[in-house]
């Protein structure tokens, strides 16, 4: 079996909950493969845009009856992240502008969720999980700026002694070398 064929997405699809019908979901037959191959001791994460921003395009709604499904099936978590598809999208586009969709989908479908969307400070993301608004945030712009951003917020929330640089950058992240040892 050539591998694209069993995991690329089909269409159209009907899904039970709530008589969803769109031309493009990830089928169920899809999961459950997956789930199959995937070993029940790693989690299995399926990312969502959890709506396409225009009218009469993929809504929130949606997405929380698709995430309903796909957590009967044995998704383990939603990734909620949101358009990119569309010319005439209106993203409004502010500091974790897509929490409210992992929010609404972690509340509503009783799924684990993560958020993503301009997630740019430590106390941000500590917030977002705090609050329950999210089980984890995923990042990928504040990384690519500062690849070391998990070590950077730790010591920011004051947790650093959780999460320890590695061995060999020690001597980078301890305190202000003195002169000479740079």
């Amino acid at each position: 079996m050539d591998t694209r064929d069993s995991i690329r997405p089909v269409g159209p699809v009907v899904i039970d909950i709530e008589n969803i019908t769109k031309d493009y979901v990830m089928g169920e037959e899809t999961v459950r493969a997956l789930r199959r191959a995937w070993p029940d001791s790693l989690p299995l994460f399926v990312r969502l845009s959890c709506t396409d921003w225009i009218d009469g395009g993929w809504t929130l709604e949606e997405s929380i009856a698709l995430s309903r499904l796909l957590a009967s099936e044995g998704v383990d978590l939603v990734d909620c992240s949101s358009g990119g598809l569309a010319p005439q999208q209106k993203i409004p586009l502010e500091p974790g502008y897509q929490v409210p969709l992992a929010a609404a989908v972690r509340k509503q479908a009783g799924i684990a969720t993560a958020a993503v969307g301009l997630i740019t400070e430590p106390e941000q993301a500590d917030r977002i999980v705090r609050a329950g608004e999210a089980d984890l945030v995923l990042l990928a712009r504040a990384e690519l700026r500062d690849p070391y951003f998990p070590l950077h917020a730790a010591r920011a929330l004051g947790v650093a002694d959780r999460l320890p640089a590695p061995p060999q950058y020690d001597r980078a992240f301890a305190a202000a070398p003195a002169a000479g040892q740079r």
